[in-house]
């Protein structure tokens, strides 16, 4: 038996900042990570492991703690004003935040937390304190780099600032282990970072494959309303121009331009976030431009159940976003029976098996998106094909496989951190310890 199968995982802090696991996807800061930081720990309490969630509160009715399912805790830490605040401001708050967190544990008896998890940048400067005070290992996902989505901004988008860059440098170098979704995000925190390759593991997402799954395409579009004889592409998402909504727009106008007798129907399904915020209506003033706001019928955000029937009653659904470290979106929609058409940027390319499960497309150009749109939409043997396969390349991604890789990284950062008792003293662990015991430290 290995050191790292040897140490059994009890409790683990999870930290997520600047969005909470119980917010809606979809609009504000919510989307995949709010989706992988829940699923993700309630599949490691169905296996033993306890999980504490800690976010920064942001309503005054949110409670200090809630229960979000059995062996799963959310703690809303109060840090700074409820509302108001911009995840770019929240670097303000990281003081509060952390201090929030760090008197929780000290609540406990030492060793309270086997180990530490968080979640972008600013979870992860939480998180690097909070390891050195409590002497257990920081495992980090960073979900997004600033340099990536520099590298590829939308027209108009704001730059990520010079600050989340440094901040992902330090949290890089401290993270006794780094998590990425794909092979390629592995590469570029070796390239753009400086990452040891070996503290690196690859640990995909999930799907939620018990509610995600394809069903009656009928009954969905008479739940949601929509003609049964139309040809439907779904966007789903947060309205802001990193998730190129208007290039799905363009793209239908432009099929709408090429085959005026296609009896197409695009749903828009999310809310304003980010840049978008600075115009809310953007897209129906689009819509509108274009001359298709016929066409378009645009929904809030839905909640899981009534999100599967989204993805039933469509065709297609498209994922045209500029950067993407996976796209759960893509995943929940081929486990739904539906094929995706995805840009070919970051983890899309592994969510989506291009010819396979959907058709992946170079670049943001509408009429390269309306050649794509229109080869699945005309052709029902081609449809039905990727229909079929999707749910089976699906398969290969759950929460279940996302838990085993996580708690493989867990006991490799436990393991690795115990060969290394020197770096507990130096990180302020041991002799912390030994202080508390003492009533000299209690925050």
């Amino acid at each position: 038996m290995t050191p790292a199968q040897n140490h059994r995982l009890r409790r683990v802090a999870v930290l997520s900042v600047h969005t909470s696991p119980l917010a809606q996807p979809g609009t504000g800061d919510a989307g995949g990570m709010n989706v992988y930081v829940l699923q993700s720990a309630i599949e490691l309490a169905r296996r033993g492991v306890e999980v504490e969630i800690f976010t920064r509160a942001t309503s005054s009715a949110d409670a200090p703690v809630v229960e979000a399912a059995p062996g799963v805790l959310v703690r809303n830490v109060v840090a700074g004003p409820f509302e108001g605040l911009d995840k770019h401001d929240l670097p303000t708050q990281l003081c509060a935040f952390t201090a929030g967190v760090l008197r929780e544990e000290a609540h406990h008896e030492p060793g309270h937390y086997d180990l530490i998890h968080s979640h972008y940048w600013l979870s992860g400067q939480v998180g690097w304190l909070a390891r050195d005070r409590w002497g257990v290992p920081l495992v980090h996902t960073a979900h997004t780099l600033a340099a990536v989505k520099n590298a590829s901004l939308a027209e108009g988008d704001t730059p990520e600032p010079a600050a989340r860059q440094i901040g992902e440098q330090q949290v890089v170098a401290e993270a006794d282990r780094l998590i990425t979704n794909t092979a390629d995000e592995a590469s570029q925190l070796v390239d753009i970072y400086g990452a040891a390759r070996d503290r690196i593991d690859v640990v995909a997402p999930g799907a939620d494959l018990t509610r995600y799954r394809p069903g009656d395409r009928a009954a969905a579009r008479a739940e949601l309303g929509v003609d049964p004889h139309e040809l439907v592409v779904t966007f789903v998402g947060r309205i802001q121009p990193l998730k190129a909504p208007d290039v799905l727009l363009k793209a239908a106008a432009e099929l709408h331009e090429r085959e005026p007798g296609m009896p197409l129907r695009v749903l828009v399904v999310g809310g304003p976030s980010g840049t978008g915020l600075e115009r809310p209506d953007s897209l129906i003033e689009l819509a509108a431009e274009l001359g298709i706001s016929a066409r378009v019928t645009f929904l809030p955000p839905q909640q899981p159940d009534r999100l599967v029937q989204v993805y039933r009653a469509s065709d297609v659904v498209a994922v045209p976003s500029y950067s993407e470290s996976f796209g759960l979106v893509a995943l929940e929609a081929q486990a739904s029976g539906t094929p995706v058409v995805a840009a070919d940027v970051g983890g899309l390319g592994v969510a989506v098996s291009g010819g396979h499960s959907g058709l992946l497309v170079t670049g943001h150009d509408a009429r390269d998106w309306a050649d794509s749109l229109r080869t699945i939409l005309v052709d029902d043997d081609l449809r039905a094909k990727l229909a079929r396969n999707a749910p089976v390349h699906a398969a290969n991604f759950s929460w279940e496989h996302t838990a085993d890789g996580l708690l493989d990284s867990y006991r490799r950062a436990v393991a690795g951190y115990r060969r290394n008792p020197e770096l507990a003293p130096r990180r302020g662990g041991r002799g912390m310890w030994k202080l508390r015991r003492l009533g000299g430290v209690r925050a």
